[in-house]
């Protein structure tokens, strides 16, 4: 009997930036986790000095090697520094194993802005994005979904755990792995919850 490989297209997943292909670093991490299994992923912040956070990304795959990733970020550049550093040393980590380096340029900034692009990645859930995703790509969640589920969460006080957990008790994963339809819900639950806040009335 033939053994059945899993593969990865890179392909659906790209998002245009500045006019060329870029892949996100959540679907890189989904690439080496089809890809391997059996791979690991260690961060550590290495220095968190005033409102500047510098991380460093261990990737290795077993009997194939392994590469390290840096990254840092400050706080008048992102408000989520810690975890956007955090993301950018992953990705540049293993755009050096070959997990997307032909589509991000010098391994993980866009064009003259010299920002990265992806939204932050909570590693603490990642058993959701190591798993393999069913489904067609084209029902997933989308980029603007993504940003407003997390963008409404910030206003309700909800930081990244706590939205992907009532994601998981809802639909048993993090938002960055729900459907168009389930994203659509969780926003509609959401703005109503928004709704139902009191209103700050002024002196």
């Amino acid at each position: 009997m033939t053994e059945m490989v899993e593969t990865f297209d890179p392909s659906r997943y790209l998002r245009k930036v500045n006019g060329a292909d870029y892949l996100e670093v959540k679907w890189r991490v989904l690439w080496l986790r089809t890809a391997h299994p059996d791979a690991t992923i260690v961060t550590e912040m290495v220095s968190h000095e005033g409102q500047m956070a510098v991380f460093k990304a261990e990737v290795t795959v077993p009997g194939s090697g392994s590469a390290t990733g840096w990254g840092s970020e400050q706080f008048g550049d992102f408000r989520d520094y810690i975890e956007k550093a955090e993301t950018k040393a992953l990705g540049r980590a293993l755009a050096a194993l070959g997990f997307g380096t032909q589509f991000c340029a010098d391994f993980e900034f866009t064009g003259a802005t010299n920002k990265v692009v992806d939204a932050p990645i909570d590693l603490r859930s990642r058993r959701e994005v190591e798993a393999t995703v069913s489904g067609n790509s084209e029902e997933r969640i989308t980029d603007n979904q993504f940003k407003y589920l997390n963008s409404m969460a910030r206003n309700l006080g909800l930081n990244q755990e706590q939205i992907n957990a009532e994601s998981i008790d809802a639909y048993g994963r993090d938002i960055m792995m729900l459907s168009r339809r389930e994203a659509s819900q969780f926003i509609e639950r959401l703005q109503q919850r928004q709704a139902e806040r009191p209103s700050k009335v002024s002196a």
